[in-house]
């Protein structure tokens, strides 16, 4: 069951309006980052788990403060929309204040579409996806998978701030770069806990029998640069994440195996045939044309 409470989290009134930020502003809410993204993807996360307990109150608890998110920057966007002029130019280009509008940055379907308000697409307009999402059920992948969302989110977020001077915005984006900092540790310190408790580990899924795999190469570095500065990493040497191995740094790949030989299309299905063949087919057909005739 969801409630709203007609109220926001924090405030959201811009000093000034501005129809070009507001654009800019629309990638933090409809991008594959953005706030819209991890709303979806800790509440479907939070409904693929089957077991009640603190994961699915964690995700349950983030997942609807990250809807409230949505409707601040949405309501942010709107007041950045309200009374700001279509032709943010001094002199419309043309005399066509729409043609200043998008040559200056204006997204004109936030007026036109939207009627001044927020759309559920990115900075340049690409409607928002639901493949974004990522809901494996696997809780060790989802938070680790969180937990990067909100970096990309919060990097995102750190560079619109300095993209105004409008203290109004300023305010808002400063509380959700805080909000993105507790979000971050969270899942972070979640993806711990699952680990320290036994209930996943790496790799995942951990439940995969290791035995399966082809462990010759399960833990090589292979080096596929040129480059030779990655022996010097963690990666390249010592004991494994999981602790289930050590790692080793091959300098270069191995020679490889040959290519299976060429597969052979069907022409009737308009598929690329080998020349010669197809010339000896065309051949008999006219052969045997002639020959009838």
């Amino acid at each position: 069951m969801f409630l709203h409470r007609q109220t926001l989290q924090h405030q959201a009134k811009p000093d000034a309006p501005d129809a070009v930020y507001a654009r800019k502003l629309q990638e933090v809410l409809g991008g594959q980052y953005g706030e819209i993204t991890v709303a979806m993807q800790y509440a479907f996360q939070s409904w693929n788990i089957h077991v009640p307990g603190k994961y699915r109150d964690l995700l349950y608890g983030i997942g609807t403060e990250e809807f409230g998110h949505v409707e601040m920057l949405a309501t942010m966007i709107a007041q950045l929309l309200e009374k700001a002029p279509l032709g943010i130019t001094k002199d419309a280009i043309q005399g066509d204040p729409t043609v200043a509008a998008v040559i200056g940055g204006t997204d004109l379907q936030q007026a036109i579409v939207a009627g001044a308000g927020a759309r559920p697409v990115d900075s340049m307009g690409n409607p928002w996806q639901g493949s974004y999402v990522t809901a494996s059920g696997n809780l060790l992948a989802d938070f680790t998978a969180n937990a990067n969302a909100e970096m990309q989110g919060r990097l995102q977020v750190a560079r619109l701030y300095h993209m105004t001077d409008d203290h109004g915005v300023r305010d808002l984006l400063a509380f959700l770069l805080a909000r993105d900092t507790m979000h971050q540790n969270q899942w972070l310190a979640a993806a711990a806990e699952l680990r320290e408790e036994g209930a996943e580990e790496l790799p995942v899924p951990s439940n995969f029998p290791l035995s399966k795999e082809d462990r010759d190469v399960s833990y090589q570095y292979i080096n596929f640069s040129d480059g030779e500065a990655a022996s010097e990493g963690s990666w390249a040497s010592g004991p494994t994440p999981d602790g289930k191995g050590e790692f080793t740094y091959v300098a270069e790949p191995p020679e490889g195996v040959p290519m299976p030989a060429p597969t052979r299309p069907d022409a009737r299905f308009y598929g690329t045939t080998d020349l010669p063949n197809a010339v000896e087919k065309i051949a008999g057909r006219v052969q045997d044309k002639l020959h009838r005739e």
